[in-house]
């Protein structure tokens, strides 16, 4: 369902996908709205298991396909070589309950088909989170003990990304220069996220909500939620970046994804050196060995076709920015 209201000289769009309305690829495909430059997103995800696993007993078994996404969403004007700029401005937990699982196939310490081990894959395992809206926790319950902790709520999009480029369809579990599973905690409010144009109209992607995650995402989930999401959009023409980058107040923060995890870091580091020298006028060796000294890393995942890897330096370290960057 979309409706369409003015809000000032922007609009606000808004959009209540179904289930038959999610999609679990990024590809160039009709887009379900199209926002113009400055206009805020409405909308809602469901969780990564397709909003199905609710009690216990629930199996993997149950879920569709991981990961189910909302859009796409075209922007107009948005061409190739641009760069679209995404303003995550609320985000808030659907439910009063998250979902946590071990999954054959996913985890750090698990067989996986890229990383084969001799012994037999870990059993499938799922834990239910309560969800306080008030005091904004979650609470894990430990399945073979008594112990409980609560845990603050940080909710963020675990799935944020556009079509990729040369028309491929990519799934919706993998992270790479189009965004995708980065399962990224700054894209969250507060930040801004930047990603590469590859197609026209760019097809906004959105999904896998998140109420919290620890660095790495070890064990191949974090607390599963759906979100409803409002986001604002907008174009810079004719500026070409190669991989997602996030920006706030006092941070900038560039993303890279592959495997081995360490040529995730040579990407993220690589595209920060370029970053702080095309805007902040900083040489690429002045750049490398100030960020050698002062730089910050960012372990995202390491459970997806590819691992994140998210490099950053606060801007107080920098130079004043270009006037026109």
């Amino acid at each position: 369902m979309l409706s369409i209201a003015p809000a000032a000289a922007q609009q606000v769009v808004r959009y209540e996908p179904t289930e038959k309305d999610l999609k679990f690829v990024y590809a160039t495909a009709p887009p379900v709205a199209t926002l113009k430059p400055g206009d805020t997103l409405d909308t809602k995800t469901f969780d990564a298991f397709g909003n199905v696993i609710r009690k216990r007993g629930d199996t993997m078994a149950m879920v569709k396909g991981d990961n189910p996404l909302t859009g796409p969403f075209a922007i107009a004007g948005a061409e190739p070589g641009d760069t679209l700029v995404v303003k995550i401005l609320q985000l808030t937990v659907d439910s009063t309950q998250g979902v946590g699982a071990l999954a054959p196939g996913f985890g750090a310490l698990n067989t996986t088909s890229y990383t084969p081990m001799l012994n037999q894959t870990l059993p499938e395992k799922v834990w239910f989170y309560d969800i306080d809206a008030k005091t904004n926790q979650a609470t894990f319950h430990a399945l073979d003990s008594s112990f409980s902790v609560k845990i603050p709520l940080q909710p963020f999009l675990g799935c944020i990304g556009v079509a990729p480029a040369g028309g491929e369809a990519r799934s919706s579990i993998v992270p790479a220069e189009f965004g995708g599973n980065m399962d990224a905690s700054e894209a969250r409010p507060g930040f801004t996220l930047y990603l590469p144009v590859n197609a026209p109209g760019a097809l906004l992607y959105i999904g896998d909500g998140h109420a919290a995650q620890g660095d790495g995402e070890v064990a191949g989930t974090a607390i599963e939620v759906p979100l409803r999401v409002r986001l604002q959009v907008d174009l810079i023409k004719r500026k070409k970046i190669a991989w997602p980058r996030f920006e706030n107040d006092s941070m900038l923060l560039a993303v890279g994804a592959y495997r081995p995890l360490d040529d995730a870091l040579r990407i993220a580091f690589t595209e920060l050196v370029g970053w702080i020298h095309t805007d902040y006028d900083l040489s690429e060796l002045d750049s490398y060995e100030l960020l050698s000294k002062v730089a910050k890393i960012h372990l995202a995942e390491m459970v997806d076709p590819n691992y994140v890897v998210i490099a950053g330096i606060e801007k107080k370290y920098l130079p004043p920015p270009r006037q026109n960057r």
